[in-house]
């Protein structure tokens, strides 16, 4: 009798571990559809990221991106968005870069990283301005809004890591210049905190700047160690000027004085 009992017992156990593990693999599986999912409808991917051959694939939350892009910022970007998304623990990021671009601090690699600046920032229309860039000369053609829109493109083209100089060419435009995103577009978290950091990154001033960057409906927090507060002050400006962005928590602390 006792014999059945624990029999009876025994199978209760194993058909509820069982139930269990079941239970686990499913969870795990509609995780690992919602992040692939995510990653493809966020706003990084359906915008800049579109003619670029990228696979996605979730497994327990470690997520390995293969494929390729047409630049090293492209590349970045991708790990960035997909790393910020809920449930996400590792990136294993095996993106192939496509030509020239690929090559680091060459005038195609420079060139990619000034667009790319001037497109995350809603204070530049990067969509009229063209950038050309010789033995790490940048210059700026296309049309500005104000004097102010043209002196912020080339203090961000200035700043940008292997940049040499920038000759600004810009042109001033009597009627105000379309917006190169409309009031309506939804800008997902993932794909604003990909862009902080993004932009964080590709900055020389704040390029080397240990940052933690999250995002919840559109408030960017900033976390870190920096050098001074004209460094918190930098992280706080670039990082305000980026869109999306609806209000900028830098919690950054200061490194102490020897």
């Amino acid at each position: 009798m006792k014999t059945l009992k624990v029999l009876s017992v025994m199978t209760v156990l194993v058909a509820a571990t069982a139930l269990w593990v079941t239970s686990l693999s499913l969870n795990a599986s509609s995780t690992d559809d919602r992040i692939e999912s995510s990653a493809k409808e966020s706003y990084i991917f359906k915008t800049y990221l579109q003619q670029d051959d990228i696979k996605i694939k979730s497994e327990g939350g470690v997520v390995t991106l293969t494929g390729t892009v047409a630049s090293s910022s492209h590349r970045s970007m991708a790990e960035e968005t997909v790393t910020d998304l809920p449930g996400v623990l590792r990136v294993d990021n095996k993106l192939e870069v496509k030509g020239e671009y690929a090559t680091p601090y060459s005038d195609f690699w420079i060139g990619d990283k000034v667009k790319t600046t001037l497109l995350f920032h809603r204070s530049v229309s990067a969509i009229h301005t063209e950038v050309d860039v010789k033995a790490g000369i940048v210059t700026l053609r296309g049309v500005a809004s104000s004097q102010a829109e043209k002196d912020l493109a080339t203090e961000y083209a200035k700043d940008v890591d292997g940049v040499k100089d920038v000759d600004n060419q810009m042109t001033l435009s009597p009627a105000p210049v379309k917006p190169q995103r409309t009031a309506g577009e939804k800008m997902d978290d993932a794909s604003i905190t990909a862009q902080v950091k993004v932009a964080l990154l590709f900055h020389r001033s704040t390029s080397a700047i240990q940052t933690k960057v999250k995002t919840r409906d559109g408030v960017v927090t900033v976390q870190g160690l920096a050098g001074n507060a004209a460094e918190k002050q930098l992280v706080t400006k670039i990082a305000t000027d980026i869109y999306g962005v609806v209000k900028v928590r830098n919690q950054m602390t200061l490194e102490k004085a020897n």
